[in-house]
């Protein structure tokens, strides 16, 4: 048996809802995971699911016994102490709540060493029980339901989920609220940021929850927070699971899709029995995170007569839907009307489905915040697709015939609802009345299979690719490697040969000038058939921005400016 770590988690987490010590160690020879991302439903491992000693590895079971006992005799108490699988081959948890950091560390490093037996360097039981009550004891950093003293909404998924958290905070905003929020770019209180950097981890949500000028907490909470630290509080009023798509994954022992729905769910878990869990009914491992849950569950949809919607129906449940061009709230056999969906700008005039589902989720989450139909009708016609409300996502530019489109779309299903948007818009589909570039480039920490998969998307639907590469994120990568993964996705997608010729950009400002001014048919002047660029963009925002300035392009501030793309 190896340890790979001990973990002290502050918060929630897959394996249990309070603070929690996470052992994991290994078992038997070193393999590599290999598998399917979606696998059967027979092979789906669950993290949070508890493994009887008799079916685990001994030296397994043997660590989590000494746990045990270790906490009788040094701390007088009884706790619960769990074994889990991992999907990582011959990788095993032990897990169990803690109060006192140290204490708990101690812990658990002389439970291994007694695990191993005759190899512990001679540490005996009554030593590392003494070792232990020496310990400090410092407390878990997570805010107790005691010590909150306003209302959260949480919000997670892979995609949207930032944009549904600005969504959300405007519409509580506009309602009167003095709201914090938590997002990928900062602490924003009261629309004004605070605090720069990516805090939609617990610092992040404590640096609100402590604002005393707040009375309500926008919390997006990310993976990456929730597997390394657990969530930084110990429930929440409402949740908003997005949707579950390849992203993060081969990363802290994540490895498939119910994995990574898993950990993401903690936060629907955490809803008090007197909240809302607002999820996405169109997602089936979203939706099958009612079955976690003791809150209520409003579904949003964009399919009104789907089997499922209909089933939530008929039981009483309550779902936000796209029905007959009108987002409208729906419970049991009654319906409300709240808007039409094209007087929701951040849809484009209902074309860009995927902020149609963000705009139901929003208005999910603030009617089950208290905010009336009429204020969320009303925040929903303010809230705009732009640089001011949503900086880096579905952000328009427009000069003449010619349109990009900048968004932080990170994996293969990101990229995917970018081609569906611009075909809609431009009238691509079937005629193909114009010209689509796309600049493709991530994060060097995606899977080989991500990464192949944004190529091979981009080959498939673009009529000219560029490759960006985004140098600050390679995290482990070589340069050479992040590119080679892309070229593959182009020749699977059909270039073959032409994917060697596909331009690479250091930067996304230089690729956004070169592809607007010397390179390809983007080159050519206003005249003729719409143009547009499709920009991956993670790293310089405001540079790409500057750029298209410099070169006459304006932000779109109104739909109708699309319609002439095509006149």
């Amino acid at each position: 048996m190896r340890l790979v770590e001990i973990r002290l988690l502050d918060g929630p987490n897959v394996y249990r809802l309070e603070p929690t010590v996470k052992v994991e160690v290994t078992v038997g020879r070193r393999r590599t995971w290999y598998g399917a991302r979606q696998p059967e439903r027979y092979n789906v491992i669950r993290l949070g699911a508890r493994v009887g000693p008799a079916r685990a590895p001994r030296p397994v079971a043997e660590l989590a016994g000494w746990v045990r006992r270790l906490h009788r005799r040094a701390l007088g108490r009884t706790v619960p102490v769990a074994i889990h699988r991992t999907s990582e081959p011959g990788h095993w948890i032990v897990a169990f709540p803690w109060r006192e950091g140290e204490r708990a560390e101690t812990l658990a490093r002389a439970a291994l060493r007694l695990a191993d037996g005759p190899h512990n360097g001679g540490v005996s039981f009554k030593r590392a029980v003494r070792r232990i009550r020496e310990a400090e004891s410092t407390p878990p950093e997570w805010i107790t339901d005691e010590q909150r003293r306003v209302p959260i909404v949480s919000i997670s998924g892979t995609n949207g989920k930032s944009t549904t958290t600005r969504l959300i905070s405007h519409l509580l905003r506009e309602a009167g609220r003095s709201v914090g929020t938590t997002t990928s770019d900062g602490v924003i209180i009261d629309g004004q940021l605070v605090e720069e950097g990516d805090l939609t981890g617990p610092m992040g949500a404590q640096r609100v929850l402590g604002d005393s000028k707040v009375d309500v907490a926008v919390l997006e909470t990310a993976r990456g927070g929730i597997v390394l630290r657990g969530v930084g509080y110990q429930s929440n009023e409402a949740a908003v699971l997005t949707n579950v798509s390849s992203d993060h994954l081969d990363l802290h022992g994540l490895h498939t899709l119910p994995e990574l729905a898993e950990v993401k769910s903690v936060i629907a878990r955490i809803t008090r029995a007197d909240g809302t869990v607002v999820l996405n009914a169109d997602d089936p491992l979203v939706a099958e995170v009612r079955r976690q849950v003791k809150a209520d569950v409003c579904y949003f949809s964009l399919r009104p007569t789907s089997r499922r919607v209909r089933a939530h129906l008929a039981r009483g449940g309550r779902a936000l839907l796209l029905e007959d061009g009108f987002v409208l709230e729906a419970q049991g056999a009654r319906k409300k009307r709240l808007l039409p969906v094209a007087e929701v700008p951040s849809t484009l005039g209902g074309v860009a489905l995927h902020n149609v589902a963000n705009a139901l989720a929003a208005a999910g989450a603030a009617l089950a915040l208290g905010v009336t139909r009429e204020e969320v009708a009303a925040g929903l016609r303010s809230f705009h697709a732009s640089a001011e409300h949503t900086p880096g996502r579905l952000n328009l530019h427009r000069s003449g015939r010619r349109l990009v489109i900048v968004d932080f779309a990170h994996n293969e299903a990101g990229v995917a609802v970018l081609f569906d948007m611009a075909e809609a818009i431009l009238g691509l589909r079937g005629s193909r009345q114009g010209t689509l570039t796309a600049i493709v480039g991530t994060a060097g920490d995606r899977p080989d299979d991500t990464l192949r998969g944004i190529g091979r998307i981009a080959a498939q639907r673009a009529d000219e690719v560029a490759i960006k590469e985004t140098l600050r994120y390679l995290r482990g990568r070589s340069r050479a490697s992040v590119i080679g993964e892309f070229r593959a996705g182009l020749r699977q997608g059909g270039l073959r040969r032409a994917a060697l010729a596909v331009p690479v950009y250091e930067d996304e400002p230089s690729a956004v000038r070169a592809e607007l001014t010397t390179a390809g048919r983007l080159a050519a002047t206003d005249e003729g058939t719409p143009r547009v660029v499709l920009l991956m963009c993670h790293v310089d925002r405001l540079g790409v921005e500057r750029v298209l300035t410099e070169l006459g392009f304006a932000p779109v501030a109104d739909v109708a400016e699309l319609q002439e793309l095509r006149r």
